[in-house]
């Protein structure tokens, strides 16, 4: 009962959001309105931050800014999707740019979603909570599988 209680995705309590934006602003509101997920949030100022702390403990989904100074957010998305460790962590895009062909880099650069600032509280928290369930069901059937895997091998 509990594994389905975890994927209906009421109980995020152990998934880690990470919010990269070099905007001091920002990021309390983006923490603000992720607060009532419950589960652990840390921020990063940039993007080389935001790699140092992905390396030190992986977080389950990633709220990005796309314009920073030193390394972009298209950037950081590139570099993380090249590495096998990290490539399935969700990345959603957070930014004041809004148009068509912003879309598409963010997308071409490995993002899963696109929210244009200013960020809307409930449009937030649905897609943090829907790529965070699509997290847990990917981890889920990776387990499964790799229980099938060694079950087939013993028999």
């Amino acid at each position: 009962m509990s594994e389905q209680h975890a994927i209906e995705g009421d109980d995020l309590s152990s998934a880690g959001v990470l919010v990269v934006d070099d905007n001091a602003q920002n990021v309390e509101l983006l923490l603000a309105y992720l607060e009532d997920l419950g589960c652990p949030l840390r921020s990063a100022r940039d993007g080389f931050e935001a790699l140092r702390l992905v390396e030190e403990h992986p977080p389950d989904l990633i709220l990005l800014d796309i314009m920073m100074p030193a390394m972009s957010g298209y950037q950081f998305c590139e570099r993380l999707k090249q590495d096998e460790r990290y490539r399935d962590i969700p990345i959603i895009m957070v930014t004041a740019l809004g148009e068509v062909g912003d879309v598409e880099r963010a997308v071409e650069a490995g993002a899963d979603d696109f929210l244009t600032k200013p960020v809307q509280k409930a449009e937030l928290l649905t897609r943090v909570r829907s790529l965070l369930r699509v997290r847990q069901l990917k981890r889920q059937l990776d387990a499964t599988l790799d229980e099938m895997r060694r079950l087939k091998g013993e028999g």
